[in-house]
């Protein structure tokens, strides 16, 4: 195997930029959240939680290669455990590059509700009115895509299959450039696209988004979420 080097560095900005000769990649281009949980501090987060059932909700770090956080739910029927992170800090524009990704497990995979994407911070992450982001509902083990302005949504339906005590991996992408120039969203499942998105009548353009993700039971008996990473990034 041949190594190359640069040994004058790599740069990703254009002639005339202050960073130019920065030998390094320019890492402001973007602004992100990335998340691999080998920490975990419960004040990064809004946390909703109900616990009707037995026993308490609990949300920790657990032994797993590359970290992970468990998310642990109460035994009754909808007692939920649902994430914002502090700060909306993304907000979509028609002419910026955006991007999410997870990871994650469900015990369950019908008998749970999930949500993983961005949204408003919400005590209803359910029935969210603005946000981008992944949804599968109590009673069956499909994954959908809804893109969602002030109640208002477009979604890809049934594009993935969640299954009991297994990884899976979310995404989508937007492109400014998509859509012979009009924009559009890919949708990815393991790191295979299933899907575009060109309808951007929904897009929540007019408010600001946080990474949103949680669990709720959709039977009385606990379930739990594995979430093993996440990672959000919007160009500047």
């Amino acid at each position: 195997m041949t190594t190359t080097h640069f040994t004058n560095g790599v740069s990703n900005q254009t002639v005339g930029n202050p960073l130019y000769d920065y030998p390094y990649l320019d890492p402001f281009k973007f602004y992100s959240y990335v998340n691999d949980f080998f920490t975990y501090h419960a004040d990064e987060w809004t946390i909703t939680t109900t616990e009707a059932g037995t026993g308490s909700a609990t949300e920790a770090l657990t032994s797993q290669a590359g970290g992970a956080l468990l998310i642990t739910n109460a035994a009754g029927d909808n007692d939920l455990d649902f994430f914002n992170l502090k700060g909306e800090s993304f907000k979509f524009s028609s002419t910026k590059r955006m991007f999410f990704k997870a990871k994650f497990k469900v015990s369950d995979a019908t008998q749970s509700d999930v949500v993983m994407g961005l949204t408003i911070t919400d005590t209803t992450p359910l029935d969210t009115t603005d946000g981008i982001f992944f949804q599968k509902d109590d009673g069956d083990t499909n994954i959908d895509f809804h893109i969602e302005k002030d109640n208002a949504a477009t979604s890809n339906s049934a594009i993935g299959t969640l299954a009991d005590d297994t990884f899976i991996t979310v995404a989508f992408a937007y492109d400014p450039k998509g859509n012979a120039g009009a924009g559009s969203f890919s949708i990815f499942m393991d790191d295979v696209k299933v899907g575009e998105q060109k309808t951007l009548t929904n897009v929540p353009d007019d408010e600001e988004l946080t990474v949103a993700f949680g669990i709720q039971n959709g039977e009385a008996a606990a379930k739990t979420m594995t979430l093993d990473f996440v990672i959000c990034a919007v160009e500047r």
